[in-house]
């Protein structure tokens, strides 16, 4: 059986009164691109801090690739991580970041990330510091792809960057998947991001999984159904109702079932539909006066 890249039972963080990740339980295959969505505050990046050893548990468990997250060199050398700031050290050149990274990865590939520099049309003279937001994102991938690393964790790394910066980014991360075997987890509020590159979700809604699972097995398991406005117990049984609208005359609904679905028009959902539907759900499924995460 194949080692999972990320397995957590009941993964709780808390800091003080405070429930950054509560329950967590996950089953992530190696070998996957993992688009991870859901609102501000939903526990993302406590989750990947987890991941890459960043903080501790509170309660329940985590393996990364089968062991404990940052329990030893082997274990940091499998795990490559990008932070949302993209760090860089404003005052090293992009050579002194490529020299830092050979000192402290055992399995540095000096020479993928000198071609990955030269590809970007960088002068590794440059400072960090004179670099545009989107040429120190594409340093920082460039540090986490060199590491060689059994799984790869991106933390909105394009939050902050322009549209044309974003799309060259996940230009070179597509490319990277392409060429290597890395499991990649990448954060994202972005879902067309994700639609181009990922191939397995998670939503993580109030510091809690809301669904998991293979793309196209998502997709092809939901649908939107559009009818005369009708009450919800009309639809047959073994249908979920993740969300639904109404208008006077009209009803549209995005639902999980494996039945035969009436006399609804039935249209499949996109990935977006599909992250905003839970996303919808969770919400308004929260107890009254309980606060947003």
């Amino acid at each position: 059986m194949t080692t999972p890249a990320l397995k957590t039972v009941g993964l709780t963080k808390r800091f003080g009164r405070h429930h950054a990740l509560s329950g967590c339980t996950l089953d992530i295959p190696a070998g996957r691109v993992v688009g991870l969505v859901g609102p501000n505050g939903a526990g993302k990046t406590t989750l990947l801090q987890l991941a890459a050893g960043m903080l501790a548990p509170t309660a329940g468990t985590i393996e990364v690739l089968g062991g404990h997250p940052a329990s030893g060199a082997d274990q940091l050398g499998k795990v490559g991580f990008v932070a949302q700031d993209t760090p860089t050290y404003a005052n090293l050149s992009i050579i002194d970041h490529l020299r830092f990274g050979a000192r402290t990865n055992p399995h540095w590939d000096q020479a993928t990330a000198e071609k990955r520099i030269a590809q970007l049309g960088l002068d590794p003279r440059q400072k960090a510091g004179k670099l545009s937001g989107g040429q120190r994102a594409q340093l920082a991938l460039t540090l986490a792809i060199a590491k060689r690393p059994e799984l790869l964790i991106l933390d909105e790394p394009v939050a902050s960057l322009d549209p044309m910066a974003r799309r060259e980014f996940m230009k070179g991360l597509m490319s990277v998947t392409a060429e290597d075997k890395a499991s990649v987890i990448l954060s994202s509020h972005l879902v067309s991001d994700l639609e181009r590159i990922c191939d397995y979700l998670v939503v993580l809604v109030a510091s809690r999984v809301q669904i998991a699972g293979d793309v196209d097995d998502l997709l092809a398991g939901h649908f939107r159904l559009t009818g005369t406005r009708r009450e919800l117990a009309d639809l047959p049984g073994g249908v979920e109702v993740i969300e639904e609208g109404h208008t006077e005359r009209q009803s549209t609904l995005i639902v999980r079932a494996d039945v035969p679905l009436g006399s609804f028009t039935v249209t499949q959902p996109t990935l977006e539909d599909l992250v905003l539907a839970y996303m919808s759900q969770a919400m308004s499924s929260r107890p009254a006066g309980e606060p947003t995460r």
